[in-house]
């Protein structure tokens, strides 16, 4: 049986966190018309291959870097490694197929803090159409078979600190206790993409996958301060205040 989340919507729990939390860097992907990270207050970074803002998004960020590209073409750009960027915190949300959504979570944990949180849109589809890896003809919400990773992560990364919060509509996972020099998701990519590729989720188990994890109350989180994010947010004095100099 498909277990929705009930919680809060995750644009409300990402809005609370940034008002909230300060970091350092924070990294979307998949963000085409701005609005999810519009409050964000760190310096960030937006990947999106369409982008389609008509907001202010720049707000109170002391600095934000906009890639319209590919993820694939912006981590192969080198931006992280030549500004020496640690992430604190990312929000995954790119192409919804699961081997785009493991290469997005490699590059991003090689440049996070291991301290870092990164979260992952997506992976509780309501039904097994949303689940599809055909992109002609989507009607409605899909999630793509971005699901699979959390059993990747469950068998080839059984150090990260997996929690599934219940945001609706369709969950959001975070990982944490990061290791950015850990090379076993890069290492065995082929072989992982081999097992998963041709697997669906009822194939894979419908009660099996919802058994492999607990929801967490997103909401009791957030009124508990965002303590998952503690370890890597930065003092909120430091929160950059923009001022107009001249009329």
């Amino acid at each position: 049986m498909y277990l929705r989340p009930r919680g809060t919507r995750y644009v409300n729990f990402l809005t609370g966190l940034h008002q909230s939390m300060l970091f350092d860097w924070y990294l979307e992907i998949g963000c085409r018309s701005g609005a999810s990270f519009a409050p964000v207050r760190s310096k960030t970074i937006a990947v999106d291959p369409f982008f389609r803002v008509e907001l202010n998004v720049i707000g109170q960020k002391p600095a934000l870097h906009v890639f319209q590209a590919t993820s694939d073409d912006f981590f192969a750009g080198g931006f992280l490694e030549r500004n020496g960027i640690r992430l604190g915190a990312s929000f995954l949300d790119g192409m919804h197929l699961f081997e785009y959504l493991l290469r997005d979570f490699i590059g991003t944990e090689a440049a996070s803090d291991p301290k870092g949180v990164i979260m992952m849109h997506d992976l509780v589809p309501h039904d097994l159409a949303m689940t599809t890896r055909n992109l002609k003809g989507i009607r409605g919400a899909w999630t793509g078979d971005v699901w699979k990773l959390l059993p990747i992560l469950q068998r080839w990364r059984p150090d990260l600190t997996l929690t599934m919060l219940n945001l609706r509509p369709t969950g959001v996972l975070c990982a944490a206790n990061l290791s950015p020099g850990n090379t076993v998701l890069q290492d065995n990519y082929d072989e992982i993409v081999a097992e998963f590729l041709d697997t669906d989720l009822e194939a894979y188990g419908v009660e099996k996958y919802f058994d492999s994890f607990e929801y967490t109350d997103a909401v009791a989180m957030m009124e508990a301060g965002f303590s998952m994010f503690q370890g890597v947010a930065l003092d909120p004095a430091a929160a950059f205040v923009p001022r107009k100099l001249s009329t």
